[in-house]
């Protein structure tokens, strides 16, 4: 980090905070702080609705996810757009219609104050969690690249986040994601072409991609139906497409960016902006991480990513069996070198070598064994690390090679990342507590000013419980799987509840709740033994288990012991 990075960073930071604060201070009540008076235009809607889901985990992640995997997780989005269209035509009516604050208002009026309570009980366990991993994420990999302080790193995000969110809620984080996104994509751009710039000089674009295909990093489609696989066409279809709806459309962070929407329209639009613009820019995050796969290639790579595992190492009595792996990759990435270039020369004269390609997939595989042994060893010098080391793969590329201030952007793509999704979690689990759990308890009348400061303290309130929960956060596999897999967990049932609210003419409340209940906690027990334990099924399909499970237990209990019951509350599609 040199001094024109440290500026670049602070400057870009300072602004998105100081602009959000100043251009929405002094909301008037709870509508204004909540749904911005409903004045957001759709393309603002639709760049909110990005920069809520696309968090730093998402630009840490996702490129080392590419890096070991390759390309195959740009199938986890295949739903999405589908899941857009329904929400478009179903969801963003009827909640436009009824008025509400919040997504789980309208399951009272749908169905009761249980089935609202409980939905949103689910959905602040999930999104508490889920927020502090937001903090989290990008603080860990920084602390542990530029040797920050961890705790001091989760205060600072934390606190930035809470100033402007504080101020203007909902307003303040639409206004704030525009500048947010834009300096997200700049950063990711830039440092994707200057990769391109750094391959060596007589490979194309197209010799890259030939060499990520010769190491399998091109398989953007599984069509397997193999149900350990975590990412297939059927899973991406099916789990992702009941993921996306019930996030997009029943999570509260997602909902409240756009029923501030102008109009219906216009949060229609939004919504279909991002189904439009996901999954490209989900697929070209990952081919960023297959690029630098591609680039280190050529280039001196280290056996473990993470630097805390090297310092663990050299204090062990393991450190020179660990050097000795170390001098093996050394000269393995030189053999590696000399056979990429050879290929490459093939590749200039139209002629994709078999013998080349196949000696290019053995280096990879032995490179494979290093790093697995090297794992090992790490573990046996420290049981407790993390040996896996995809989150630092995007980060140690940005620190060691790109020029300066463009570090300091980057940096400054991350932290804003994380300011954007912690800051949409912020305004929802306020929202969802003052609102569904708060006021819907309130027996005596309060005034709209009361509410506005109650909402405001429950904004502090979980801003201080994320801080919290990321300063002793521990680190999974891949940070981007742990917060999909929470969401997995709970989304089903949540998802499955409001389907029957829009769907289903007559289910009531009762078997609706107890329906849920069984729901949730078959899915407690399916992810413990099947995708914990065992790994005999991929998260994903949890939610579609969990939605279905929660819709056919419904029908079948109001058939069997409600059938000719009313409770005066059946609320269907119009």
């Amino acid at each position: 980090m040199q001094l024109f990075d440290w500026i670049v960073l602070i400057v870009t930071l300072l602004f998105i905070v100081g602009y959000g604060s100043w251009k929405t201070r002094g909301s008037k009540n709870v509508e204004d702080f909540i749904l911005g008076n409903n004045e957001t235009p759709w393309y603002t809607v639709g760049l909110s609705v990005m920069a809520t889901q696309a968090s730093a985990i998402t630009f840490l992640s996702t490129p080392g996810q590419a890096y070991h995997d390759g390309m195959g997780f740009v199938q986890f989005y295949f739903g999405l757009p589908i899941a857009m269209v329904v929400i478009c035509l179903t969801f963003i009516p009827l909640y436009h219609k009824s008025k509400v604050y919040t997504a789980y208002e309208f399951l009272e009026r749908r169905f009761d104050v249980k089935t609202r309570s409980l939905a949103a009980i689910l959905f602040l366990v999930q999104r508490g969690l889920g927020t502090g991993l937001t903090i989290y994420a990008p603080a860990i990999i920084l602390s542990a690249l530029l040797g920050w302080n961890l705790t001091v790193m989760n205060i600072i995000i934390g606190v930035m986040v809470i100033i402007y969110t504080f101020s203007g809620g909902t307003k303040a984080v639409n206004v704030t994601q525009k500048q947010q996104m834009f300096v997200i994509m700049s950063g990711m751009f830039i440092t994707f072409f200057l990769i391109l710039h750094y391959l060596p000089n007589d490979m194309t674009f197209n010799s890259a991609l030939h060499i990520a295909g010769a190491n399998d990093k091109m398989n953007i489609v599984d069509f397997s139906f193999d149900p350990e696989e975590k990412y297939t066409f059927w899973s991406g279809i099916t789990g992702g497409f009941f993921l996306a709806l019930a996030y997009f459309g029943t999570d509260q962070s997602q909902v409240g960016r756009y029923l501030s929407g102008k109009s219906v329209r216009e949060s229609q639009m939004g919504l279909i902006m991002n189904g439009l613009l996901k999954v490209p820019m989900q697929f070209f995050i990952l081919l960023t991480g297959v690029m630098v796969f591609v680039f280190f290639q050529f280039n001196p790579v280290p056996l473990n990513f993470n630097p805390n595992n090297k310092i663990a190492i050299e204090k062990s009595a393991f450190k020179n069996e660990y050097h000795a792996l170390e001098e093996k990759l050394v000269k393995l990435s030189e053999d590696k070198k000399v056979i990429n270039l050879l290929y490459i020369d093939q590749l200039n004269q139209d002629y994709d070598n078999p013998i080349l390609r196949k000696e290019l997939v053995a280096l990879s595989n032995k490179e494979k064994d290093l790093r697995d042994k090297a794992k090992e060893i790490i573990s046996r010098a420290d049981s407790h690390t993390e040996t896996n080391d995809k989150d630092y793969v995007f980060f140690h590329f940005i620190l060691n090679y790109l020029p300066k201030g463009l570090i300091g952007l980057l940096l400054a793509v991350i932290l804003s990342a994380a300011m954007s999704s912690t800051a949409s979690g912020l305004t929802a689990l306020a929202s969802t507590t003052a609102i569904d759990i708060y006021k819907r308890n309130q027996k005596e009348e309060k005034s709209e000013k009361h509410y506005l400061h109650v909402t405001k303290f429950f904004t502090l309130f979980w801003g201080v419980i994320a801080i919290l929960f990321a300063c002793v956060g521990t680190l999974f596999e891949n940070l981007i799987q742990l917060v999909n897999i929470i969401g997995s967990i709970f989304y089903g049932t949540v998802l499955g509840i409001f389907l029957v609210a829009f769907y289903t003419k007559r289910v009531q409340a009762k078997p609706m709740f107890i329906s849920a209940i069984i729901s949730q906690l078959t899915i407690f027990v399916i992810y413990y033994f099947m995708v914990y334990n065992q790994e005999k099924l991929g998260y994903l399909w949890l939610n579609f288990i969990g939605a279905i499970l929660t819709i056919v237990l419904a029908l079948l209990l109001q058939f069997l012991f409600f059938r000719g019951k009313s409770d005066g509350n059946e609320v269907i599609l119009e």
